[in-house]
């Protein structure tokens, strides 16, 4: 394990201001709170995040983010607390620590809908601060590393999900070497046999060419030193995984790949790296179609090189990467180069961009989906695409996915461009909606009034925005056909059983389904994702026929003693599918309470007497009595009801209570839903009676002594001269 002196001198190597006691203290509050923990390998825990902080020093990240790799795993895996942390190491610290606990604890990799919004949290947690995820790759790399000590179908999963996931996501922000890395990490597990067929042929190359690499670097030193240009040349095999990715894009055997050597060539100046390109085309003959400048035009991770594939020795064909050493630092470390230091100070490299630009470009249209397959197409779209650069006609520049359309660079200029799109040129020549663009295309889009998105364009789109703008046209043209549709299908539904489709009535029925309001509950309806029934049902239950068997009265509860018998309380009056709890009674057998009634604080100190139940499963006789505090206005009273008792009248509003027979808590749910549907009901709830405070106090409190029915009167005699004889 890395002590705690040489973490410090990693850090100091390149931040030599850093605060060696606040590190230091961090190194011993991480290992004392992991004592006695160990990983799979039978090492102790603390090796694991020693390690994480060591790999964040290669990217010479601050004391804030070194210190929250020593602690990250604290939260969710020791006793250690976010207050604790706060006060300790501050508010910044405690809250990377949180953001890294949080993204651990996402299954990223579970079912599409619970990926989509995982997504969406993963992304979330990087708005706030990118440092939480530069904590989390470095986890996922030390554990990829360590993969072999947990079991195999384990090692599956996590290669898996850091193939699909992180690795993409490394890429994305820039980190090339660290996605390399993980892949063929991944690589190793997922696919092993193909990666050890790989490397056995570059055994057998290697025999058969010599060192090829050393060879091409030396040519390429000798010509940039004719050139009089200062630079360094660095070269190697790709990784197993890139070149066996490259075999199934191409459908090549490996003998039939050419260009799985790569070459860097790191410069002084921008200048010098046109220079290098000029004396590395003059000396080798450059392959058409793989040139690209992400100098003039760097992608939006803040990456810049000039790529170009030339034809070396032997006719082998060598990729050649040309950049500055401050392109390098972003090209290596992506959005990470934001926090890099150097000599004790934040490093000012001008390429490295700001990440608070750079999450609001890639997470502002994944805001506008609101359907998870939708986001996650979105993302991974977004996290795997490579880039192709065209011009509109005015010599602007649009960057777009490989394999993108016309479709994808109209809407890349303006959403309202792409819906009124009819048609485009590439090069002045009319082309299909569906033609793919090449770099340094020019397109020009042909626009028309009245022109809608069609759905044919959802399988010409590639990008996130375009899909995500179609998508949204086409279902607000659905959402409008399918509310007249539905509107018309309530409104005939509500006439069958006597009753009008009133706003009120439909907005009643929205809360209940839990939508977001009528028009939804209508669309719903419309699209036949609801039916006529279940939205009747919602609020006049009685009117429409139920089925099923009713429970006897005597098999109602479940856990009862043989030959035991129960009452309902009267203070909650629990009715069937809510929990419930029962109290003993000396030769009264079991009052039911509700779990949530004040009572029961009362028999805390005589655990003996509580018993669990529950009740029967299925249908209840309407036989559970309840009562119902009702607002009514005073202009309601056209009907002949009975048993109910007024506590308060208004000039304007009557309140009463109503004594109803229920069978289960789902009626009464739907009695209120129906109540609170008419116009005339001003409020309503369920009645329920106040803790009663000591036997001295013993009284059945309600709003008035004309509140309470005689049967209620005889029910709360019976339950309180039942506990004060009780034992």
């Amino acid at each position: 394990m890395i002590a705690a002196d040489d973490l410090i001198a990693l850090v100091r190597n390149y931040n030599p201001k850093t605060n060696a006691t606040r590190l230091r203290a961090a190194y011993e509050f991480g290992r004392t709170m992991h004592d006695g923990q160990f990983r799979h390998s039978g090492e102790p825990y603390f090796t694991h995040p020693v390690t994480v902080a060591a790999i964040l020093t290669e990217q010479r990240l601050d004391d804030a983010t070194i210190i929250t790799a020593l602690l990250h795993d604290t939260i969710e895996d020791t006793k250690a607390s976010y207050g604790e942390i706060a006060d300790r190491f501050g508010d910044e610290v405690a809250m990377l620590v949180d953001g890294v606990t949080k993204l651990t604890n996402l299954q990223i990799s579970n079912r599409t809908t619970n990926q989509a919004e995982n997504f969406r949290k993963l992304f979330i947690a990087m708005s706030k601060d990118l440092r939480v995820i530069l904590v989390k790759l470095a986890d996922r790399l030390h554990n990829m590393r360590t993969i072999k000590a947990v079991c195999p179908e384990k090692q599956v999963q996590k290669a898996r999900e850091t193939m699909d996931i992180y690795a993409p996501l490394a890429g994305r922000m820039g980190m090339q070497s660290t996605r390399e890395e993980l892949e063929d990490l991944s690589f190793r597990v997922v696919n092993s046999e193909g990666r050890q067929s790989i490397m056995r042929r570059f055994i057998n190359m290697k025999h058969e060419t010599g060192d090829i690499i050393n060879r091409i670097t030396g040519d390429m030193r000798i010509e940039l030193e004719k050139a009089g240009i200062e630079a360094e040349v660095f070269g190697r095999a790709k990784k197993p995984y890139s070149i066996w990715r490259k075999m199934q894009e191409k459908k090549q055997t490996f003998s039939r790949l050419s260009d799985i050597y790569g070459f860097r060539i790191l410069t002084q100046s921008e200048e010098d790296c046109y220079r290098t390109l000029g004396a590395i085309h003059q000396r080798w003959r450059a392959v058409p179609g793989r040139f690209k400048d992400y100098i003039s035009q760097p992608k939006t991770n803040g990456y810049r090189s000039i790529h170009t594939t030339v034809s070396g020795r032997d006719g082998k064909l060598v990729e050649v990467q040309i950049r500055t050493v401050q392109m390098h630092d972003v090209a290596e470390t992506g959005v990470a180069a934001h926090w890099s230091y150097r000599d004790g100070v934040r490093s000012a490299n001008p390429f490295a961009v700001d990440p608070a630009k750079w999450i609001s470009s890639l997470t502002e249209r994944f805001d506008t989906e609101d359907d998870n397959e939708g986001f996650l197409e979105t993302v991974k779209l977004e996290m795997y695409s490579d880039r192709v650069f065209c011009f509109t006609p005015k010599g602007d520049v649009v960057k777009l996915p490989r394999g993108a359309t016309p479709i994808d660079f109209a809407y890349a200029i303006h959403t309202r461009i792409g819906e009124a799109c009819v048609g485009a040129k590439v090069d002045t020549i009319r082309v299909p909606l569906w033609t793919r663009l090449r770099n340094g295309q020019s397109v020009d889009i042909i626009t028309a009034e009245g022109q809608a998105p069609q759905v044919s364009w959802l399988d010409i789109a590639t990008t996130g925005k375009a899909r995500s703008a179609i998508r949204r046209s086409l279902r607000q043209v659905d959402r409008e056909r399918f509310i007249k549709l539905g509107t018309e299908l309530a409104r005939v539904a509500f006439e069958n059983v006597g009753r009008k489709s009133t706003d009120k009535v439909l907005a009643t029925v929205a809360k209940h389904l839990h939508l977001s309001g009528s028009n939804e509950l209508l669309a719903r309806l419309g699209r036949a994702e609801l039916t006529a029934r279940d939205v009747v049902q919602a609020v006049y239950p009685e009117l429409v026929p139920d089925e099923g068997e009713q429970i006897p009265l005597r098999r109602a509860v479940i856990g009862l003693q043989p030959g035991q018998s129960f009452e309902r309380a009267p203070c909650c009056q629990p009715l069937p599918g809510e929990r419930i709890i029962g109290i003993t009674f000396r030769g009264k057998g079991v009052v039911l309470h509700a779990i949530n009634c004040d009572r029961l604080s009362e028999y805390e100190d005589q655990p003996e007497r509580w018993v669990d139940l529950n009740w029967h499963s299925g249908t209840h006789p309407s036989v559970y009595a309840v009562t119902l505090d009702l607002t009514i206005r005073n202009d309601a009273q056209k009907a002949n009801i009975r048993d109910l008792k007024f506590v308060d009248r208004k000039p304007d509003f009557f309140r009463l209570f109503i004594d109803i027979e229920m069978r289960d808590v789902e009626q009464l749910h739907s009695l209120m839903l129906m109540l609170e549907a008419e116009s005339d009901v001003a409020a309503l709830e369920r009645y329920r009676e106040q803790k009663i405070r000591s036997s001295v106090e013993i009284g059945w409190h309600r709003a008035g002594p004309a509140a309470v029915t005689s049967r209620n009167k005889e029910s709360a005699r019976w339950f309180l001269n039942a506990e004060i004889n009780s034992p």
